[in-house]
């Protein structure tokens, strides 16, 4: 079993476990599969096991690639799913270098670039945070990373040593190269929007400061040149700024908060919002006007907005593990995302103290019934007497597999007393303490009954 997973202070903190490399033949069935744009009209996206983080579509094919709490990104064909897995944590983003390769990046601090033809990857390390941006730059030469470091990174794609920039005061959200790919943009957690000489490597100057955190920003402009940066900031404010001058020129605040995603299409002629309530907001950048303004997800935030290739869908993604995928014409005209409420989020009130202590620390990472169903972690189905790291179908990290832990009473008692990090040494599970002895108790008592199997003790299942 492994530790629970917790919700992260700007985006839920939602963090994970490891997964194994996926087969080479998934990702060759990517690229001989047809992968023309969606057709305009809705339809959904499934198979992820966790929330849905980050959205993207190849400007080239007009694939839609998707990144997990479940550590894996997804692939999608004809709405089927092909799974990168590799990352030993939440995915966070993810972006097309080319058709033929994709880069993402998440929690576990790591990039890893894609070759959707060999079936390979790279990783690329060097962050000490967890990497919430990725911007590829306009020759495909240059990748750049946001990271929680309060650094931006420049990977050669080519291979080489990467460079870092910096010079933000907190961990940086976002970056975005310019049309010429001779500036670089990033938004950070410390309100500010910087400007980058990528032939200087240096900064050259701040284009905003706004008292709240930047989460998400995009650029924008005629003829393919960027005049405005849009962004959404921590305190629920949509604002767009003239790039040269620094002047504000327009703010929406639609008194939901805090601003989570944002996407402009492929003519840059719609700017969509994502908010912590739910709500889709298109602006119309032309007049810069509100043309939908709609609850999109009855229970949690939107985390991921993209549109296709021609602009008529926009896809979104959040707490549940399904794309949802709407014509633009008729936004707001379909039944909303999550309109059940996720176990994590329903009310203390509404449930024992076994089960809240589930809720809040495991239910996001474990099943309760049978089969893992690509979560961060495996299924906790006939957990009590099961050998740690046995499960056929769930990839576990080197550290579990062979353990000799048997998970009992109390080993699962002594695992939330100690923290994972500390009772099984050189794990990658999440840390998660639970201090008092009565709510350890309790979530023992209630895995007993939740997670009750056929197995003896003793016996690996």
């Amino acid at each position: 079993m492994t530790a629970a997973c917790v919700r992260d202070s700007a985006f839920g903190r939602l963090r994970g476990v490891v997964r194994a490399a996926a087969h080479a033949s998934l990702f060759c069935a990517v690229v001989l599969a047809s992968t023309s744009s969606y057709a305009a009209e809705f339809q959904t996206l499934k198979g992820h096991g966790g929330p849905v983080m980050d959205i993207t579509v190849s400007p080239e094919s007009g694939q839609v690639a998707t990144a997990s709490f479940d550590n894996a990104v997804g692939i999608w064909s004809a709405r089927k799913p092909s799974w990168l897995d590799g990352h030993e944590a939440a995915v966070k983003v993810v972006r097309f270098v080319d058709e033929n390769h994709v880069v993402s990046a998440g929690d576990d601090n790591d990039l890893i670039v894609w070759n959707l033809v060999e079936g390979s990857n790279t990783k690329l390390e060097g962050h000490t945070a967890k990497v919430m941006g990725l911007a590829v730059s306009p020759d495909g030469k240059t990748i750049a990373s946001a990271s929680w470091d309060a650094r931006i990174g420049l990977w050669p794609v080519d291979g080489g040593e990467p460079v870092f920039l910096s010079g933000h005061n907190a961990g940086v959200n976002q970056v975005a190269f310019s049309a010429d790919g001779a500036w670089l943009y990033s938004a950070s957690v410390d309100g500010s929007i910087k400007l980058w000489d990528l032939a200087q490597q240096a900064e050259k100057r701040v284009i905003e400061r706004n008292g709240f955190g930047i989460n998400v920003m995009v650029l924008g402009g005629a003829n393919s040149n960027e005049t405005w940066v849009a962004y959404g900031s921590q305190d629920g404010v949509t604002r767009i700024v003239d790039i040269e001058t620094g002047d504000r020129l327009h703010d929406f605040t639609l008194e939901r908060r805090p601003i989570l995603a944002m996407a402009l299409s492929s003519d840059g002629k719609r700017l969509a919002t994502g908010d912590g309530h739910g709500y889709i907001t298109v602006f119309d950048t032309q007049s810069w006007s509100i043309e939908s303004d709609f609850k999109a997800a009855l229970k949690g935030p939107i985390w991921a907005l993209a549109f296709s290739q021609d602009g008529e869908v926009l896809h979104a993604g959040g707490i549940e593990n399904i794309v949802y995928s709407w014509p633009v014409a008729e936004l707001g005209a379909f039944d909303p995302m999550a309109k059940e409420t996720p176990q994590f989020l329903r009310r203390p009130e509404d449930m024992s103290n076994g089960e809240r202590q589930f809720a809040r620390k495991c239910s996001i990472c474990h099943a309760l019934s049978e089969g893992s169903a690509r979560k961060a972690g495996p299924t906790l189905h006939a957990v009590f007497g099961r050998r740690a790291g046995t499960l056929p179908d769930y990839p576990y990290s080197e550290t579990l597999t062979g353990s000799d832990i048997i998970w009992t009473e109390e080993t699962i008692n002594q695992l939330f007393l100690d923290g994972p990090d500390h009772f099984i040494p050189g794990s990658k599970m999440p840390m998660q303490v639970i201090a008092k002895p009565e709510d350890r108790s309790d979530l023992v008592d209630y895995l007993k009954s939740a997670t009750a199997g056929n197995n003896k003790d003793g016996e690996t299942q």
